[in-house]
């Protein structure tokens, strides 16, 4: 069993930055494909970044190119999300996600994850 504990959410103004973690414990982290996906009120939980196992391959939605980093430290068993530039529509609830026994590949779809965190809200205003 995988656990995954999200921090970093927070207030922030438009054009700030922020920088979520998630720890994964219970399971071979290395091996596993993380992703980053977020849900804002009355909408679908929607893709943000994905990384691949040794983290040489990330993903990222549109909306988020060139704003928004995913990076991993195998290490520390932690995934991060760097966000910058941050607008309102960023607001969300962001979950960190995980599919184990997954190498060099990337995954964008939530039903190809086994495992989620409890999320962290952002909230960003104008």
């Amino acid at each position: 069993q995988v656990q995954l504990v999200e921090s970093g959410g927070g207030l922030v103004q438009s054009g700030d930055s922020l920088r979520l973690s998630c720890v994964a414990s219970g399971g071979t982290f290395s091996s596993s494909a993380m992703g980053w996906f977020r849900q804002a009120p009355g909408k679908e939980r929607a893709f943000v970044a994905a990384i691949s196992s040794t983290g040489r391959t990330t993903d990222y939605a549109d909306s988020v190119k060139g704003r928004f980093t995913m990076s991993r430290d195998n290490a520390k068993n932690t995934v991060y999300l760097h966000m910058n530039s941050l607008k309102p529509e960023d607001t969300a609830i962001y979950y960190c996600a995980a599919r184990p026994r997954t190498l060099y590949t990337t995954k964008n779809n939530p039903d190809d994850y086994d495992y989620w965190g409890q999320g962290t809200q952002v909230t960003v205003s104008s």
